[in-house]
């Protein structure tokens, strides 16, 4: 075998380790998170199921069950509240920064399928217009669903303003 062809297979191996290390970091993370919000739940004596995912390259973890609103809370505060302090549970036990994705009662896929059609309407309304489109202020999930959605259709788009009134402005072609 050329030292081509073997630099390659070891490459290859090394590349397949790293994503086999890095599967089991985001499986860590999920349980790490699954055990935290499972005492929450206890504490407030709460009913939910939690389901554990790999998301792209984060972990995902869903709590479903009865009604959880109040672990939503009024447009998701409560929630994002919720995922920092799992993130940080996940980074007290990791000492790694987590970008765990954290859903109750299906509020983000919901939310996620609302924010793409405001997406594709502020882009139908620019290219009309030919005038950039200012949404209203977005948490930074809601602001990457948009700019995705923004960026699929061949448009761009940036964030602007300061946190928590940053929001994201699609620019016409």
């Amino acid at each position: 075998m050329s030292d081509g062809m073997q630099n390659a297979e070891s490459a290859e191996k090394s590349t397949a380790r790293g994503a086999d290390e890095r599967l089991k970091a985001l499986e860590a993370e999920s349980d790490i998170a699954a055990d935290y919000l499972e005492e929450l739940l206890d504490i407030a004596d709460l009913d939910g199921d939690i389901d554990m995912d790999i998301d792209g390259d984060r972990a995902a973890v869903s709590i479903v069950g009865a009604d959880l609103s109040n672990l939503v809370g009024e447009n998701g505060k409560v929630l994002e509240a919720l995922q920092e302090l799992t993130r940080l549970a996940v980074y007290r036990e990791t000492g790694e920064r987590s970008r765990l994705m954290l859903d109750v009662s299906n509020y983000r896929a919901n939310r996620k399928a609302e924010l793409e059609q405001v997406g594709q309407k502020a882009i139908e309304e620019a290219r009309a217009t030919g005038k950039p489109v200012r949404l209203e202020p977005m948490t930074p999930f809601e602001r990457k669903v948009v700019h995705d959605v923004v960026a699929a259709a061949g448009l761009t788009s940036e964030s602007e303003g300061e946190e928590p009134r940053r929001r994201v402005v699609v620019q016409p072609a």
